[in-house]
Order: structure tokens, then sequence, then C-alpha cells
């Protein structure tokens, strides 16, 4: 033992492991191995038997050259139907080993297996520093097997292993015969997109892309190891920027998955134990795979420029109208004034005539008197610390009673208590949006950040075709686009505080127009309506940092709050006395947001999450009905059931009398009708996409009360003014082409993420945004248009007496 150089300790360890080793395969495995190793050919089939006795190494040599990459292909068929054991293959190379059994088990769900006996695999190629030199590399077989298993072994170079920018291959893959190839970035290109197309849905893929080193992760229970990757079933695209690679170069591997579950496939149930060896079938697929290069950054320039440029044209036609109009009233208070009339003379409301008479009045009040006016003005007054209408228990059902109310009925509390209670509004949306904000931008940086380290792009539903990455975010243009909602919501905020001003400058010097005429001036709701605009862009920007099944709320929360906070803008305009307080509005829409959440989770395929659904929504609706009906004078007690049924009873079978309130009535039943069947179908069709389908039901209901409420303002002998006819013209046309451009559907997150892709489509706007950017786009515009709608729409009343303002 000394003699060989070996401790006697050291000895003995390798005794016992010895030892270890026959015990554990037996005598069998005793006698030596014959090892043969034969002198091999590319492109040539090598048919050959093994056994646990005999143990073959196929020898091959190739010239590797520094500017020249060749893909090397092993292929390998067991030809013997039921071997005792796998036949194990490993090819020894340079700076890599590469092994696999054949038969290749491969696991799916539920640990199913599929056992593969052809099997193909290609040799990653570590770069080489010299200009050119020849290379050698093993294929050993062997196998424990004690029968003979005969095999068929083939060895070929890979056609088109290297990638050409924008020139296609194709190529066929299985679960066991995945393909990868190379692509080298050329100089200049910085991004390139990688897109890979199928003519079948099924078997489900993967595409990946992968540094240049080995092991190359090719198969189905590792290709999600290392690299970006994502299923697809006719289309994957996967952008890749430079900066990501330092060799300047990536692997492009497509697999082909044992099972379909994960693209949407038919989820089978298999009563088989998981040791049961499953029959792979055919699962062939046919793919193309091209490398095209991706915009540049004055794409990106261009981008930004258009995006700011649309809006900032808004702010600019803005100011235009506003100069325009000032100097029309200009001209007319100069007419005035030269006849002697006073400047306080009923003008157009929020014109700079105002700010003249403003002017005049001031110079001929004591100073004492403007201060105690602001002073008043600006005083901090609750509506619970002191009545404002000493008569209104006793008086204000014989008022609601009247067959045909009037404003100035319905406008009796205090003016400072209403602002104040319609300036709740606003500071509680502000809040909501604070609390709302913060958590949701911490939420999708995490999700940007898992997307960016795992490399799974199943992750996020984005449209691949039309995805430009900039810095950490994976979609930068559908962010982009969302600027619009930003910006048109603080220009019109900005003309909201406009008119807020001249208002009230207008009652500090008591003007009669603005205190005894048209409909009373609240502006909370408008500035609530205004931040919900702009907080709808900043979590629909959120929402498209990394779109999916789970944060798909923050982007419809407050489409349901800018639907809500309209429609009650509208009632408010006519009823401003009994509007609902900002505390019960914001619990209803906090209602709906549950619900909302609720249909996500769990109302696919829920039977009694649908129907719980319908009755309340049916429920609410009637409740709603009648507090409209009745103006509400009427309490839900206990006493509720008697007086229906007493009114039932005076009203329908005593004697047949009409409605008292014609017109609403009409009104109610519409609503009635549209309500109890979007309930119906929602019952029946159990629409997947429930958060769209509750936004249906809100838009439905703000259209059907907005043609009610114009109806009723023509009906009543009022018109409209050119600015409100144009904007409402506007509005409906671009309203028209937003919807056509968010029904193209770009991606879905009721499908799998393979699915969601088939509906990827190419940019179409200056080669950077898609039609769901141009949905942003166009719904920004028309969400400001219809609320410079509201806002205008009544301007024609600012010199009507209220006693002359019909309430509808």
């Amino acid at each position: 033992v000394k003699g060989c150089g070996f401790e006697p300790g050291l000895f003995s360890c390798f005794g016992v492991l010895l030892l270890t080793t026959h015990v554990l395969y037996g005598e069998a495995n005793t006698n030596t191995s014959v090892v043969v190793q034969k002198d091999a050919q590319f492109d040539i089939t090598y048919l050959d038997t093994v056994t646990s006795e005999n143990q073959t190494i196929y020898a091959f040599n190739h010239t590797v050259s520094k500017n020249k990459t060749e893909g090397v292909r092993v292929s390998v068929e067991l030809l013997s139907e039921r071997p005792n054991g796998p036949v194990l293959f490993v090819v020894r190379q340079k700076q890599a080993v590469l092994s696999f059994q054949v038969p290749l088990i491969l696991r799916g769900l539920y640990q199913r297996k599929y056992q593969y006996t052809q099997v193909g695999r290609t040799l990653c190629q570590p770069p080489t520093l010299a200009l050119s030199e020849m290379q050698f590399f093993y294929v050993d077989v062997s196998t424990l097997s004690t029968s003979g298993v005969h095999y068929q072994l083939r060895v070929s170079r890979v056609e088109s292993f290297t990638l050409q920018t924008d020139k296609k291959f194709t190529f066929n893959a299985t679960p066991s015969q995945p393909q990868f190839f190379k692509y080298v970035f050329p100089d200049g290109e910085d991004t390139v997109i990688v897109k890979v197309n199928s003519q079948k849905n099924f078997p489900c893929s993967v595409m990946s892309i992968q540094d240049i080193q080995c092991p190359v992760y090719d198969l189905d229970n590792n290709v999600a190891f290392i690299g970006m990757y994502q299923t697809m079933t006719k289309t994957g695209a996967i952008t890749v920027q430079r900066k990501d690679f330092p060799s300047n170069s990536f692997y492009v591997v497509v697999v082909v998955k044992t099972e379909d579950e994960a693209c949407g496939g038919p989820l089978k149930f298999y009563s088989l134990l998981p040791d049961e060896l499953l029959d792979a079938g055919n699962r062939s697929k046919t793919l193309d795979v091209v490398v095209s290069p991706a915009i540049n950054s004055n794409v990106y320039i261009m981008g930004v420029l258009f995006c700011l440029g649309i809006f900032l044209s808004f702010y600019i036609l803005t100011f235009l109208v506003a100069c325009i109009e000032n100097k029309r009233c200009f001209v007319c208070v100069c007419r005035f004034v030269g006849k002697g009339l006073s400047p306080a003379s009923p003008y157009e409301y929020g014109s700079f005539g105002e700010l003249i008479s403003f002017a005049l009045s001031l110079s001929e009040r004591p100073l004492d008197v403007v201060g105690r006016c602001r002073q008043e003005s600006l005083s901090s007054v609750e509506e619970d610390d002191y009545d404002t209408l000493a008569d209104i228990d006793s008086d204000k059902n014989i008022v609601r009673t009247k067959k045909y109310l009037c404003v100035s009925d319905l406008a009796r509390k205090d003016k400072r208590v209403l602002n104040k209670k319609y300036q709740i509004y606003f500071w509680n949306i502000a809040t909501i949006a604070v609390f709302y904000a913060l958590p949701v931008i911490q939420l999708v940086i995490t999700y940007q950040t898992v997307v960016n380290v795992t490399g799974n792009q199943d992750i996020c539903y984005y449209n691949f075709l039309c995805a430009h990455p900039l810095g950490a975010l994976s979609s930068f243009n559908n962010i982009l686009s969302n600027l619009g909602y930003v910006m048109l919501g603080l220009l019109f905020l900005l003309i909201v505080l406009q008119r807020d001003i001249l208002h009230n400058r207008a009652l500090m010097r008591n003007d009669t127009p603005a205190l005894e005429c048209g409909i009373p001036k609240h502006f909370g709701l408008f500035y609530a309506m205004g931040t919900a605009l702009m907080m709808e862009g900043l979590l629909s920007a959120c929402y498209h940092v990394c779109p999916n099944y789970t944060n798909f709320q923050f982007d419809t929360s407050f489409m349901y709050m800018i639907a809500g906070l309209c429609m009650l803008k509208l009632y408010q305009k006519r009823h401003p006395d009994i509007n609902a307080s900002a505390y019960s509005a914001y619990a209803c829409l906090a209602a709906v947001i549950f619900f909302s959440v609720l249909g996500v989770v769990f109302g696919k395929g829920n039977t009694a999450f649908w129907v719980v659904f319908s009755v309340i929504h049916i429920v609410a609706t009637m409740l709603l009905s009648t507090q409209l009906y009745y103006v509400g004078r009427w309490r839900l007690d206990s006493g509720i059931l008697r007086r229906i049924l007493y009114v039932i009873y005076t009203d329908c079978i005593r004697q047949c009398s009409g409605p008292m309130y014609i017109d609403r009535m009409v009104l109610l039943v519409m609503g009635n009708i549209v309500n109890w069947s979007l309930a119906a179908y929602g019952l029946i069709k159990r629409p997947n996409d429930f958060a769209s389908y509750l936004l249906a039901i809100a838009i439905c209901n703000l259209l059907l009360y907005f043609a009610f409420y114009i109806i009723m303002k023509l009906r009543s002998g009022e018109r409209v003014l050119f600015l409100a006819l144009v904007c409402i013209l506007f509005t409906a046309v671009v309203w028209g082409f937003a919807l056509f451009f968010f029904f193209q559907g770009l991606s879905t997150w009721q499908k799998t993420p393979a699915e969601s892709r088939e509906h990827n489509r190419d940019c179409i706007l200056l080669s950077f945004f898609d039609d769901h950017d141009i949905w942003h786009f166009l719904s920004s515009i028309a969400m400001f248009g219809s609320f410079l709608v509201l806002l205008t729409m009544d301007d024609d009343l600012d010199t009507i007496q209220r006693e002359k303002i019909y309430v509808f």
C-alpha cells in the first residue's frame, strides 16, 4: 500500500467504497465491461447494440471558428421495444457535458409521466478565443440492462444555426427534441424583437431567451430556470436588449411542452397512479422564428412629443376660446356702459364682463363691507351647526309634493352650507386617491421587479408585438398614453377654478344673476370629477406596468367613481338641497368596487354569486327608483310594506289613477327595463369579464339619465348654447372612435397568457402606439369633453329666475 503512495487510512476508505459498490450493483457488475471507441463522422447513422458488459464511445472532431458558429445536433432513437433499463448517452465536449437517457421520462401536471424513445439535443457552443481550432467531442453510450438494447445514433450539423436579421427560419420541435438557435447583435442594433409563430394552436410550446452559456436549458422541466420565457400557442414575441447580454448574443430556445394545460388546453382527468407511464402521442409542432430590429431612440422621442403635443393643444385651444369669449363680452360691456346701463346686467356667466363689473362694484362699496363679505364667505360653516331652513320640517313635504317643482323649491338651504357639503366630495376623493395610489404603486413596482428578475413573461398580459421597454418598464408606450387623463383632468380643474373664482366675486358684489338666476353653482363635484380623471390616468398607468388578472381593479375603480360622480352632478343640478352626501355616495361606490373584486375572483362559473348579485342589482334599482320618484320623501323602515300595499290599494284598486309625476315615471320605467335586462343577461350569460360588465351597467344608466335630462331640458323650453352643443357633438364622435379601438382586444387576462398572445398586434401609430394606446388617447379626450358638457349645458339659464326653471 505504501509502495503505491496510499496511506493506510485512505486505503481503508477506498475499500469501504468498493465493498458498497459491490453490494449495491450485485455480482453481475463485478465483471469489467468492454469499452469500444469508434471514430465517427457527421451525417452518418450508426445502428448498434449496448449491454451492461460493453460500452461504446463515438469520437467526433470538427473545426471551430471564432467568426463562425455551427450547430451540432445529436439524434437518438431506441429500437428495442421494451428494454430492461434505459440507455444513458453522455456527450463530452471541451467545456461542457450533456447527458440524457432514452427512453426520456418527462413529467407533466400532477406528476404524470410520459416517455419518449426518440431524443434530439443540440450541443451548446462555448466561445473560442482562437481564430480556428480543431475540437473533439465524444458520445458515450452505456446501460445497466443485461440484455442487448438496440439504438440508432446520428450526429449532424444544424443548418441556419445562427439566425439572420429579418430572415425567417422554419423548424420542427417535440418535447424530447427541442431546438435552439443563436443570434448575434449586429453593429448599431441595441434592441430586437424575437417572434415565433405557428400555424396551429397545440401542442403548447415555450420560447425562451438565454445567454450564451452551457448548459442550455432546453427541456420542459428546466426551460424556466434562466433567461426570459413565455408560453405560446400560435404567437410568441419577446423584446431583447443588448445591455442584458454581455456577449452581444443570445440563444432562442423553443420547447414543446408535454401537456397543453398551460396554454388553455383541455384539462383531462386521469385516474392513474403517478408511477404509470403515459403515451406521449404525436406532439410535433412546426414553427417559424424571425428576429426583427426594434425601434430606435428617435421613435421614442417622437412618441413622447406626439403625446405631449396632442394634450397641450387642448390647453392652447381652451386659452383661445377664453380670449375670444372674453373679447366678445368686453364689447358687450362697453355697449351697455355707453348706453348708461349697469355692467351688472345679465351677461353669460363666467365671462370677462364679470371681472369688469366686479372692479366697478368695488370702487362704489366701502372697503370694510368688502372685507366683511370675504370673511363671511371664507368662514367655517358646517351643515349641522344650525338649521339653515327654519320651516324645513313642516314645509318641505308640502313644497315637494307640488306637481311641477322649480329649482327654487329645492335650492332653499344656505349656499355656504351646501358649498361645504359638496366640497367634501373633493377632499374625500383626494384622500382616497392618496391612500389608494401609494400601495398600488408599490405593488406594481414589485410586479415589474419579479418579471425582470425571474424572466417569466407570463405574469403580465402585454401586447408583446408592440411593447416598447424603457429602463425597468417593459411596456413604456402603454404607460405614456395615459398622460392624457392627467393633463386633461388638470385642465378641467383649472377651468372649474376659474368659474368658481368669478362666481364668488359675483356673490361678493351681490349680483342679482348670481344670487337668484340659473342653476345654483356648486363646484365641489366638478373638482372631484377632475381629480378622479387624473387618478384614472395614474392608476391606469400603474395597471399597464404589469396588466393581469389580480390588479385589473386598479384600472376600473376610478371609472366607477367617474360614472357615479357624473350621475350625481346631473341630479344635483336640479336637486341641490336633497342630493346625496359625500359619505353615502362614496360608501355606495365602495360597495360597487367590492362587488367588482368579488366578481373577478369568484364570478366565473359561480351560479350562487350571480344569483345573489342579480337580486341585489334589482333591489337596488327599485330602491333608487323610489328615491328619485318621491324626491326623497320616503323612509325604509318596518312600515314600508304596509305603505306599499296602501298605495297599490288606493291608486290601482280603489281608483285607477295615473302617476302624478309622469316624466319621472317614464325615466324610471325605462331605467328599470334596462337594469332588469342587464341583470338577466348577467345571470344567463355570466360574462367572464365581470369588471367590464359592472362598468357597462354604470355607463348605461349614465347615458340613459343624460338623454332624459337633455330631452326634458328641450321640452321645458330651454335651449343648448352653441359651445355646449359643440361639446356634445364632439364628445359623441370621439366616444364612437374610442369604443372602436377599445373593442379590438389586443390582450385578455380572462384567458391563459398563451391564448392572450394570439390577440397581439403590431403598432399602428408612429410604430410606437397600438390600438389600446389610441383608446387611451380618445377616451381621455372624450371624458374631458363629457365633463365640459356637464359644466356648460345649463349656461343658457344664467339669466333665468330659478322660479321659472323646472325640476326633472
